[in-house]
């Protein structure tokens, strides 16, 4: 197995930034986990857990701890960014005097408020002009609690091909496969307009509508998803690879992602801020739906799921008028969404 040897900084210490820091000491690198409170930094030194997001998990002696960004930084070969997608900017500007000379690798998933940038853009427009050629984006079917316990998984980093054969050879383990992949939009297209999808069939599985209707959501969900992505300017087939499907099918399947879950409570009835609060960690699949939504009048691309979606979050529609109406559209060829000329179609 190829691997590097080098020092990987992680900013961002929550469920899956932590997990990060594992997959490096795992793979063999020098791993540095960042946590932007001194206090917490501490106990986390102290007792080598992060009680407040994954508890079950213990660090091994290779991570060390740091809540100075300057020393977190020095001397790394690849910096990780396990953020939220709304922290990312202010990240990246904080974090551009330290770069040096690294990979550095977006573990977000999502799209910025405003501009509806992807993460690598945002990256670029504040790294600096020589930043494009080491950015990448990591993406695919991780839920942070399976990867953390040493359970099987795989991923994909997207990228200029020698930054993406760096950071995949920085991570690898006989525990974690890397992929590469040039799809950079692609990639990234995938794993945050997932996060919409995830919502929607943790309400279907809410109402028990049954396994043929979330079967069938899920895929019209990847059709979706590589329609927008298309017009953004990916390669339709990566919406078929680990960012594509199998993010959709791991995040809309487990009870162990957020977006899920999320959907899960909303079929009872619950209120949006309450479920967010009580989650206490950022589902990603919120934003996704309000700047997928965006995006799409944009390209002028329709986005049933996610109109329908966006009704249910911020308008009081009831998922039961939402499924009606989507059962209700018009006819559509299935694969329509791989034509450009028929970009209208779902």
């Amino acid at each position: 197995m190829v691997q590097a040897t080098g020092r990987v900084t992680v900013v961002g210490a929550g469920s899956w930034g932590t997990t990060l820091s594992l997959l490096a000491a795992r793979a063999g690198q020098a791993a540095t986990l960042y946590v932007r409170e001194p206090e917490r930094a501490a106990a986390i030194a102290r007792t080598r857990r992060n009680a407040r997001y994954l508890p079950e998990a213990e660090l091994p002696p290779a991570v060390v701890i740091a809540s100075d960004l300057a020393e977190a930084c020095a001397g790394a070969s690849m910096l990780l960014l396990a953020v939220p997608s709304q922290a990312m900017r202010a990240t990246a500007r904080e974090l551009a005097p330290f770069v040096g000379e690294a990979v550095v690798v977006s573990a977000a998933k999502g799209l910025e408020r405003g501009s509806l940038k992807r993460m690598s853009e945002v990256l670029g427009d504040e790294l600096g002009p020589d930043a494009p050629e080491r950015i990448c984006a990591l993406s695919g079917p991780n839920l942070a609690v399976e990867i953390a316990r040493g359970l099987p998984a795989a991923t994909v980093v997207a990228g200029p091909q020698a930054a993406a054969a760096r950071a995949r050879d920085h991570l690898m383990s006989q525990q974690f496969r890397c992929y590469t992949s040039l799809d950079l939009v692609g990639v990234e297209m995938g794993g945050a307009l997932k996060n919409i999808v995830a919502i929607g069939a943790g309400m279907a599985d809410g109402l028990d509508a049954g396994d043929n209707a979330k079967a069938g959501f899920m895929t019209r969900g990847i059709a979706e998803i590589g329609r927008l992505g298309v017009a953004a300017g990916a390669n339709p087939l990566t919406f078929a690879g680990l960012a594509g499907l199998g993010d959709l099918v791991a995040t809309c399947a487990s009870p162990l992602s957020r977006n899920y879950r999320l959907g899960r409570e909303l079929a009872k009835g619950r209120a949006l801020a309450d479920i967010l609060d009580e989650l206490g960690q950022v589902a990603e699949g919120v934003v996704a739906t309000e700047t997928a939504a965006e995006l799409g009048r944009r390209h002028g691309i329709e986005l049933p799921i996610t109109e329908q979606l966006h009704a249910i979050l911020f308008a009081g529609k009831s998922a039961l008028t939402a499924i009606r109406d989507l059962m209700g559209r018009d006819p559509r060829d299935e694969l329509a969404w791989i034509r450009p000329a028929t970009s209208k179609e779902a």
